[in-house]
């Protein structure tokens, strides 16, 4: 096995060739059956294909996840093919700059605003108290997103912090709000994690300036496989609308009046007697903006929610309706999870031990851009079967046979892991 300096070295010699490796990776199997002990970072790096189904920064993301997590180096070219225009943002940037700070000792290529190609020798990765600011309103919970994988695997015992900047309610990414009800406590709850989230300053469009302070036990042992398949009913409705800097009062109140309105309108949320939405007015703020989180909660545990975020033009009548309408379309559907935890579940189905099993609704294109990365990424293995639920609604059960994966240190072979 090679010494830590030793390994330093030769990865940024790799990354200084200019040539790229145009042959066939060897998978897990075969890279350890045939009798290899060295780790992931003396393999040449695992190519990816940035524009794949989805195609966006969720590839990115979740890719250097698992390579850090791995010490599996990794090239990713075309990254955010289908986004206009293409190529990395800052908050792209600011994460993989993150994640390579995590990672002590990684070398990191290409990392900058509009590059469509970066490569990524990991390190070693280490507890401590991390920071990320694109000093844009780019979105914190993405950055969580990028992030959060690598400090759960960490070794046992370890405690990690994250402060991250930008915007915690940013358009075409999770809204803190959701993350902090319905991610964090769907992750704490069914794998035994022990994350919490705490909001000390919101921050919107366009300016940012928000802030959010997050506290990352590692993982003891492994990763649970879970079974979700009964939905169950609606037994409370919560949640939170807000409008924040020069917007007036009104607005959060004719929004919050419009989703309630349109919750009791509703055949299937109608009889739900416990709900409360909480109103916030956020005069703090360096930017203005409005939005609701709504999150129901059944008799069988499920968490599933509505969203939405108002913009320029939008009435806040109109932004109460959409968060109630894709609140009761999401619990229409059948799934014991929403569209937006359906993608980000699958990092975690991968990593757990045994065979997991989600009912969903209609796949997103999201999910499976989630589920083909963890499969080039991992030996994890997934499969989808369409399902009739006994009231009538066509739905899929995410089947995932984990890895099992568990911490070994730097100093030992890397083996692989496959959850039997």
């Amino acid at each position: 096995m090679r010494s830590l300096s030793a390994y330093r070295t030769s990865c940024a010699r790799r990354c200084s060739r200019s040539t790229i490796y145009t042959g066939r990776w060897p998978t897990f199997k075969e890279h350890f059956s045939s009798g290899a002990t060295a780790m992931w970072t003396t393999l040449e790096p695992v190519q990816l294909d940035g524009s794949v189904l989805e195609g966006g920064g969720q590839i990115l993301r979740n890719a250097m996840s698992y390579a850090a997590i791995f010490r599996r180096p990794l090239k990713i070219e075309k990254i955010r093919a289908n986004r206009r225009p293409p190529g990395l943002k800052a908050q792209h940037a600011a994460g993989l700059v993150l994640l390579s700070q995590i990672s002590q000792g990684s070398h990191l290529q290409s990392a900058v605003m509009n590059s469509q190609n970066i490569t990524f020798h990991p390190g070693i990765n280490t507890p401590g108290h991390y920071t990320a600011d694109p000093r844009t309103a780019g979105s914190t919970t993405l950055l969580l997103q990028i992030s959060l994988p690598c400090l759960l695997c960490l070794p046992p015992n370890s405690h990690s912090t994250l402060t991250l900047k930008g915007g915690t309610n940013a358009a075409q990414a999770p809204q803190v709000d959701y993350t902090q009800r319905v991610l964090l406590p769907f992750l704490n709850h069914h794998f035994g994690l022990e994350v919490q989230l705490d909001i000390k300053r919101r921050g919107y469009w366009p300016k940012g300036g928000g802030e959010l302070y997050v506290s990352v036990p590692s993982i003891q042992g492994k990763l649970p496989a879970i079974t979700l398949k009964d939905c169950g009913n609606v037994v409370s409705i919560s949640g939170i609308a807000y409008v924040a800097g020069k917007l007036p009062q009104h607005l959060v109140n004719e929004l919050c009046a419009s989703a309630l309105r349109c919750v009791q309108a509703d055949n299937l949320l109608r009889g739900v007697s416990n709900t409360s939405i909480q109103i916030l007015k956020d005069s703090d703020s360096l930017g203005s903006g409005m939005g609701i989180v709504l999150v129901a909660t059944t008799d069988t545990g499920c968490v599933i929610a509505g969203t939405a975020l108002g913009v320029k033009g939008k009435a806040p009548k109109e932004v109460g309706e959409e968060a109630a309408n894709e609140l009761a379309r999401n619990l229409r559907e059948g799934g014991c999870v929403d569209e937006y935890m359906q993608d980000q579940m699958i990092i975690f189905l991968a990593l757990a031990e045994g065979r997991s099993t989600v009912r969903t609704g209609p796949l997103t294109l999201h999910t499976r851009t989630a589920i083909w990365v963890a499969e080039q990424m991992t030996s994890a293995k997934f499969t989808i079967e369409e399902e009739v639920t006994d009231k009538g609604v066509a739905t899929n059960l995410i089947h995932c046979d984990g890895i099992g994966w568990s911490y070994t240190r730097p100093a030992e072979a890397h083996t692989e892991q496959t959850g039997t």
